[in-house]
């Protein structure tokens, strides 16, 4: 069985947050938006219905946390979630939260200026908080 391994792109655009039953839940290093990826452990996955039936369904419910958590931890007016895989074949799913008047609000992140990077406080701050509210 081949084992899983994490796309160059997507371990050095963010830093793992949590190992879930399924996936790697990941920060993206661009503070305009506080955005999470969750990657399933999956080796050679690109879209979702490539997943086992129970893969799948734990995707769903993992998705599910992690978007409440980044609710409630952001206070975010709207959390957008999705998985394109158009630019990392990598199977990955965004979860972003967005604010009215957020950079490119109400449009999408996706190719919207320059990343901005966290400060090291912020980002050790904001991991933290994502941390102890996903084990609750």
């Amino acid at each position: 069985m081949k084992e899983f391994t994490l796309d160059d792109r997507l371990a050095n655009d963010s830093i793992s947050v949590a190992i879930t039953g399924l996936c790697d839940v990941r920060l993206m290093k661009d503070s305009r938006w506080p955005w999470l990826v969750l990657i399933p452990r999956r080796p050679d996955k690109s879209e979702v219905f490539e997943l086992t039936p129970l893969d799948r369904i734990l995707l769903t419910f993992e998705t599910d946390k992690v978007a409440a958590t980044l609710k409630t931890v952001t206070g975010a007016t709207k959390i957008n979630v999705g998985a394109l895989g158009n630019i990392v074949r990598q199977l990955h799913v965004h979860v972003i939260a967005r604010f009215e008047g957020d950079a490119n609000w109400p449009g999408p992140v996706w190719g919207y200026g320059k990343a901005e990077p966290y400060s090291d406080e912020d980002m050790n701050s904001l991991i933290a908080k994502l941390r102890e509210t996903l084990s609750q």
